[in-house]
């Protein structure tokens, strides 16, 4: 614990461009509902917590399937969804909150082996090494290469996909418009594509950090689209559920992650006020925008185009 603090406010310190970030996007996401302090407390608290869930992995050989209870609390809305899960697999989501790398181990141990995407690192030393620590309880990481195909897959047979929401992606065909802290933002929408194709559930759920060390696991209501819903819809409807959480405990969300990524061209070409300075417009995603919602399509002014 000591040590994730003292790495987390070094990080904090030392990564001007990653706390500029924070501060934007904290900034974009509250408002005044905090003072400037609050606000570096905040996402000072936020690198903190990010440092732990990385010490905690490299600490996590220590976890197996009879050590796991004693340092977390297990919360779940609805436990037939598990067992539903156990005999139909599922897919499984988490925003980049709390230790996003234990609870997944966790679930290993409970016998949900997960299939899952993650970006492959420069170094591949690296990628082996986190690969091998995140795989001990069973799960098995993939490329992004064809990974719908391979998720795919692995769900007909009755396996589980476990997926981080959160990511800022490229405007387009494999993404949604949604409303994150009322500021729309570019996701993908791989979760809901699977879990309609193939008439499986969306179980959402969190673990947060506790002040004595342990961890509070919570697993919300199982999702179960259909064919017919709309894919945006059900995509806002899951991120509102996360949004929820992260207003309650925001130092344990990645603030220095650029959430808003792209901005849909603004009323008279001015930017909207609550997008970060990195943002890059989109005019794709002003078209992704249902209609009843989106603004005059006008060329932007500013110097950031779409990328």
């Amino acid at each position: 614990m000591p040590l994730s603090r003292a790495l987390g406010t070094l990080a904090y310190w030392g990564d001007a461009r990653g706390r500029s970030t924070a501060l934007e996007n904290l900034r974009c996401a509250f408002g005044d509902e905090y003072t400037p302090a609050e606000l570096r407390r905040i996402a000072c608290d936020s690198y903190q917590v990010f440092a732990r869930t990385f010490v905690d992995l490299f600490w996590s050989p220590s976890l197996t399937a009879d050590t796991w209870q004693q340092h977390f609390d297990i919360k779940i809305t609805d436990p037939s969804a598990e067992t539903k899960a156990l005999q139909n697999g599922a897919v499984w989501v988490t925003p980049h909150f709390g230790n996003f790398e234990l609870i997944s181990q966790v679930w290993g141990f409970r016998g949900f082996p997960f299939t899952v995407v993650a970006q492959d690192f420069k170094n591949p030393s690296v990628t082996r090494l986190i690969k091998k620590l995140r795989e001990q309880s069973g799960h098995t990481f993939i490329s992004q290469d064809n990974a719908m195909i391979k998720l795919m897959k692995a769900l007909k047979r009755k396996g589980h996909a476990g997926l981080l929401t959160d990511l800022s992606i490229v405007p387009g065909k494999a993404a949604a418009a949604i409303q994150c802290f009322g500021v729309w933002t570019s996701v993908p929408t791989l979760h809901v594509e699977l879990a309609k194709r193939l008439g499986l559930s969306i179980i959402t759920g969190v673990c947060r950090p506790l002040p004595d060390g342990r961890y509070e696991a919570c697993l919300f209501e199982a999702i179960e689209p259909t064919a017919a819903d709309d894919t945006r819809e059900m995509t806002q409807r899951i991120w509102d559920r996360f949004e929820q959480e992260i207003r309650q405990h925001p130092a344990c969300w990645l603030w220095m992650y650029k959430h808003w990524r792209y901005r849909p061209v603004g009323k008279l070409g001015v930017p909207h006020p609550d997008y970060p300075s990195y943002s890059n417009y989109s005019s794709v995603l002003a078209q992704m925008i249902p209609p009843e919602l989106r603004l005059p399509d006008v060329a932007p002014a500013a110097a950031n185009t779409e990328k």
